[in-house]
């Protein structure tokens, strides 16, 4: 079976993806705040290579784990983690993709909960 990286588009699916994901982010009052002092070129990349990585199109992901990078967040909490995953889901039905996949990349996003918010 085809990892979901090949089903929803590869390469060129992720970068959409991520691109209007942070459109949909830095609009979103309830988040933006976390990403104003941050170089948006290098999330944008890192997070480019994470949902390669998490959706099976590489074996491993260079970056630091997700609960090293998400530690200095202060006041990090579910309603943050919840408004994320919305701004994902959004992203992917805009850009057409699939019901079923959008769910399978939702519970692989929603697998990181405890780990993001430090649990």
């Amino acid at each position: 079976m085809k990892s979901l990286y090949e089903r929803i588009g590869g390469k060129a699916a992720v970068e959409a993806a991520v691109d209007l994901f942070y459109k949909k982010v830095l609009a979103d009052s309830r988040i933006n705040m976390y990403f104003q002092d941050i170089s948006m070129t290098d999330q944008i990349k890192k997070q480019k290579m994470f949902l390669t990585y998490a959706f099976g199109g590489a074996p491993q992901y260079p970056g630091k784990n997700l609960r090293d990078s998400h530690s200095k967040l202060k006041g990090l909490s579910d309603v943050h983690f919840d408004a994320v995953i919305e701004n994902l889901g959004n992203t992917l039905v805009e850009l057409g993709v699939p019901g079923d996949l959008i769910k399978e990349a939702a519970a692989i996003a929603l697998s990181t909960r405890k780990d993001v918010l430090g649990r």
